[in-house]
């Protein structure tokens, strides 16, 4: 009897047969925050998309509180070491913190599913930096004048008239953030160095400060 090809004998030891290689899981909840809730994922320009997102981030409380404002007639203050600063402030400030902290956590989770240092999609970088950009800005022009224009019935810090924070001073705001977040400068590029998560947020942080820096210019050259 012919046999085709090359057959075992009868009584051969079989080989183990290999396990099929294991599939990491998808961090769905990481991804969601890394791409800023999908904007990543949008075709075209996702860094600016991004950034769009954190001027949004950095509105809405500021909507939120003066509809509050305008409801309660009044406001009150918090106390830190020789001042007292209002509570949209201090939301702001808690919103970039955990806005920095999640965007480390989860930009770090996501270059390690697509193995890549820097993907495209994640944005999350993109939304803190631009709101550090606009918080620098509100937070220096209110912080010595919140605790006398807040204390009397009725009056508010800039930060809630809006002289801080018009849309001429957003859209400002959005083009520097852009401008330094796609040259880089100084020490942008050796922050992308730094590991995870850390090197993909720090670019942008450094680019929000020269954002604000040119914000500040603009509000003392009375733009």
């Amino acid at each position: 009897m012919r046999t085709t090809g090359q057959q075992k004998p009868p009584g051969a030891a079989r080989s183990p047969a290999k396990s099929p290689p294991a599939v990491a899981r998808k961090p769905r909840f990481a991804l969601f925050i890394a791409t800023a809730a999908g904007l990543g994922y949008l075709p075209k320009a996702p860094g600016t998309w991004g950034s769009l997102g954190g001027v949004v981030v950095a509105v809405l409380p500021y909507a939120l509180f003066k509809v509050l404002a305008r409801n309660n007639g009044s406001s009150t203050v918090v106390s830190f070491p020789g001042r007292m600063v209002g509570p949209f402030l201090v939301l702001q400030l808690l919103i970039a913190a955990i806005v920095a902290v999640a965007g480390v956590w989860s930009a770090t989770r996501a270059a390690n599913f697509w193995g890549l240092k820097d993907p495209q999609r994640v944005v999350i970088d993109e939304v803190s930096g631009q709101h550090l950009a606009l918080l620098s800005l509100w937070s220096v022009a209110s912080w010595s004048r919140t605790a006398q224009v807040m204390g009397a019935p009725g009056q508010h810090s800039d930060i809630l008239s809006g002289a801080a924070l018009n849309w001429k001073y957003l859209v400002l705001g959005f083009i520097l953030f852009r401008v330094f977040d796609i040259w880089k400068p100084f020490p942008a590029r050796q922050a992308e160095s730094l590991p995870g998560g850390w090197g993909i947020m720090a670019d942008d942080w450094v680019a929000g400060v020269y954002a604000a820096i040119g914000l500040w210019v603009a509000r003392a050259a009375g733009l």
